[in-house]
């Protein structure tokens, strides 16, 4: 169950941790998640214990980040049992360490457990791994601009069996990876494409888990935008095949002349974003009427060319804000405003990572310091 106790963590020693010179050099270009820390933590869950009256979650340790055993019989290779979560630690300018909504990540983690018939893990247990891993990787936080110690806590089912019903084991691990920009060009407006022939996700469906299957689907898409020399591709629903779902990893915002956003709404199909909430109360902060409403392709071009359109930016914990600049797809190309970032969208992308990095207010109490 969530409201489970705390256990304690096991600290194992890492017989080879990465040269400190050999981490500095990595920490001065890092890229994105291509490069990973020394250590990690691993926590067992086994439903036979929670039938004895004992914790199902059991085994926390922190230890050598290293290759994890698997039997080739594992539901999780079989039936994609698999969730994860992305979130960032920041270092801020005092050399204190800070989380961004790390709540709202447990929760959204446990509701993606829900869905695909897995254990929730309880919302302390998941902050204390939290804890423990930065803590001991502190040195792994990059200084250069713009860099973060990104976060991925992730479940899987380990149980050995071939039929097909819910997982009895499970394993959480949470690894973490010093990064930069998440687009190589820095930030600039990318531009998109619209999928006509592939859904990322549909009703009834897993589109609101941050589960690996629906990152799977959204793969050829995206190669086929790569072709046409885009960043990311844009998905729309799989029943009208006409209303503007979400990119492949990141929620979309649409910003008009009149004062007035909209944010496809949360029906089911697409992944409730964390940034995309803290984005919709900023929104609001700065006055403008912020709508969770259906917005069609065909729309969003018509309003582009008529000028009533102005801004569309995209949001996510990797690339927080980052401005569209043109849509391209089978029936042609637009271009959003004149191409460029927007006021709003810079505007919002400074605030958000001023509160993130400490250096502007943060109304809404959404940082936790870990120190």
């Amino acid at each position: 169950m969530a409201d489970a106790p705390m256990i304690d963590f096991a600290h194992l020693p890492h017989p080879a941790p990465v040269p400190s010179e050999t981490r500095d050099e990595a920490l001065a270009d890092p890229g994105f998640g291509s490069v990973f820390t020394d250590h990690m933590v691993t926590i067992a869950f086994d439903a036979a214990r929670v039938e004895r009256g004992e914790g199902g979650w059991h085994d926390a340790q922190l230890r050598p980040r290293e290759a994890i055993p698997l039997d080739p019989a594992a539901a999780v290779l079989h039936y994609a049992q698999e969730i994860f979560e992305g979130m960032k630690a920041y270092r801020w300018e005092d050399d204190s360490v800070a989380l961004f909504r790390p709540e709202q990540n447990a929760r959204r983690l446990n509701a993606s457990a829900r869905r695909m018939a897995m254990p929730e893990l309880p919302e302390e247990l998941f902050l204390e791994s939290i804890r423990q891993l930065v803590a001991k990787d502190r040195d792994w936080m990059p200084t250069i601009e713009g860099g973060s110690l990104y976060l991925r806590p992730f479940m899987f089912a380990t149980e050995a069996f071939l039929g097909v019903r819910p997982a009895r084991e499970y394993l959480y691990c949470l690894i973490a990876s010093p990064v930069g920009s998440y687009f190589k060009s820095g930030v600039k407006p990318v531009d998109v494409w619209v999928s006509r022939d592939h859904t990322r996700a549909a009703p009834g469906g897993t589109g609101a888990a941050k589960t690996g299957g629906n990152y799977a689907a959204s793969l050829v898409p995206l190669a086929e935008g790569t072709k046409q020399g885009c960043q990311q591709t844009v998905f729309l629903d799989a029943v009208d095949k006409k209303w503007i779902e979400e990119l492949g990893g990141m929620n979309l915002f649409f910003v008009f002349a009149d004062g007035s956003a909209i944010t496809p709404p949360l029906t089911g199909t697409i992944l409730p974003g964390i940034t995309r909430d803290s984005l919709i109360q900023m929104l609001r902060d700065e006055g403008l009427q912020v709508r969770e409403e259906p917005y069609s392709i065909d729309q969003w071009h018509a309003d582009a060319a008529k000028g009533d359109l102005i801004e569309t930016f995209a949001c996510g914990t990797a690339a927080v804000v980052t401005p569209v600049g043109s849509v391209n797809g089978p029936d042609g190309k637009f271009t959003i405003g004149s191409g460029g970032t927007g006021q709003l969208t810079q505007k919002m992308r400074d605030k958000l990572v001023g509160i993130q990095m400490g250096t502007a207010p943060d109304p809404h109490g959404w940082v936790m310091k870990l120190d």
